[in-house]
């Protein structure tokens, strides 16, 4: 793979809003209901009363917000162009509004890449970006063109030189440590210092095309500083390459870790700077981010029925359709706080969201016949009943992606409902 072929146009702002998405694949066909006035409370009881007896839990994914998203990122960061992480949410009809509003993808295994090429993305808008890969994976990477992955280890090298020796390579490295990031990555991957020379030779005696560098602080990073760290460290390892004799690197991919809201302008302000300071010189580079929750998580809403209730003196205690082994393996996994918002479609419907009610101390269970199924001890709810509902926002980062089926509760069959509204 040529840098050319590597080199994305600079990101720019979508203006085709809720036209350019209609006909995207994982979208085409399905239907897309305009928010109104009353936002996503409409909607939301809209849905409840088509599902008549079932009250199953589902998303709402609202394409407006994931468009404000990415043109913010085109506003602040136009000169990255973002591969979005598919771990973070597979959901196609997501997956599909991305490919058709620009971004590229960060897969990490066969059948994310599959599911990307079949939404007509073409291969080089792909990074295999899993640093330790199946021989099976990297085989079918080589067929069908995905040619652009990571490595951090001497048997990786050996590994893409038998099954993709034509692939180009970024070495990840691991600069500094990410235990302040929401879920810490450096323990499992990226090479240390005193490791990355011996990989680029073993990588040029492989007579394989390394073609730059990757980092990651760590999924959720708070701590904006660690992006200047790394790239000046980037920096040595681009110097490094001219020293052996390697052609000079192109590439330079600052990760993920970007999450929506305050913490992006300091990241922004935090790698502007530090590319302006060790990279003024470099001609023709390349720069490209692997963001995942910083789209996702914002777009999602989750509502659940509340099908179970006890009360014990002052406290309330409700059972939900989605929980701990659901959508809510986040609170587990990734260390996500998750708020509520109650709505008594049933025991008070002329005052859905309770406004004013009196509250109470609430435990939510999930629906699973273990304890662990805890969603919360601490909320504060008002008095619901069994067939009232409660609305979870942000509920689109490693939620659905990493749920299970246990006790025959099929996180993947929960479905979602496609909204739009006019905040662009």
């Amino acid at each position: 793979m040529t840098v050319e072929q590597l080199s994305p146009a600079n990101a720019a702002e979508t203006g085709g809003g809720i036209q350019s998405l209609q006909m995207a694949p994982g979208i085409d066909g399905r239907k897309i209901t305009w928010l109104n006035k009353n936002g996503i409370l409409g909607l939301v009881q809209s849905i409840i009363w088509s599902q008549k007896e079932a009250k199953e839990p589902f998303y709402i994914l609202d394409l407006s917000l994931l468009i404000n998203l990415l043109n913010h990122w085109a506003r602040h960061l136009p000169m990255i162009q973002p591969y979005y992480a598919v771990k973070c949410n597979p959901n196609t009809a997501f997956l599909g509004a991305m490919a058709a509003l620009g971004s590229s993808f960060d897969c990490a295994s066969r059948a994310e890449i599959e599911s990307i090429l079949a939404l007509g993305v073409s291969s080089d808008r792909i990074i295999f970006a899993n640093p330790c890969k199946a021989e099976s994976h990297i085989k079918y990477a080589a067929s069908v063109g995905v040619n652009l992955t990571t490595f951090d280890s001497i048997a990786e090298v050996k590994k893409i030189r038998r099954c993709h020796p034509t692939c180009s390579l970024l070495i990840r490295i691991k600069a500094v440590e990410d235990s302040t990031s929401r879920s810490p990555l450096s323990s499992k991957y990226g090479a240390l210092p005193n490791e990355i020379v011996p990989l680029l030779q073993a990588a040029q005696a492989a007579e394989l095309d390394v073609v730059g560098v990757s980092f990651h602080i760590g999924s959720g990073g708070s701590d904006a500083g660690l992006y200047r760290i790394v790239i000046a460290a980037i920096k040595a390892v681009f110097d490094a390459t001219v020293r052996l004799g390697m052609p000079r690197m192109k590439v330079l991919n600052i990760g993920g870790g970007f999450t929506a809201g305050p913490h992006f302008n300091g990241a922004v302000v935090a790698v502007k700077e530090a590319i302006s300071e060790h990279f003024y010189k470099e001609e023709g580079l390349v720069i490209m981010a692997e963001p995942g929750r910083f789209f996702a998580e914002k777009c999602f809403t989750l509502a659940a029925n509340i099908i179970g209730k006890r009360v014990r003196g002052d406290r309330r205690e409700y059972w939900i359709t989605d929980g701990i082994y659901g959508s809510m393996n986040c609170i587990v996994n990734d260390h996500a706080v998750v708020t509520c918002t109650p709505l008594a479609t049933t025991s008070n419907p002329k005052n859905l969201t309770c406004q004013n009610a009196d509250l109470y101390k609430s435990t939510v269970f999930g629906p699973t016949c273990d304890a662990f199924d805890t969603i919360s001890t601490t909320y504060w709810l008002p008095d619901l009943e069994v067939d009232d509902w409660l609305l979870f926002p942000n509920m689109g980062a490693y939620t659905s992606a990493t749920g299970s089926n246990f006790n025959g509760f099929a996180t993947s069959s929960i479905s979602t409902h496609l909204a739009y509204s006019d905040r662009l």
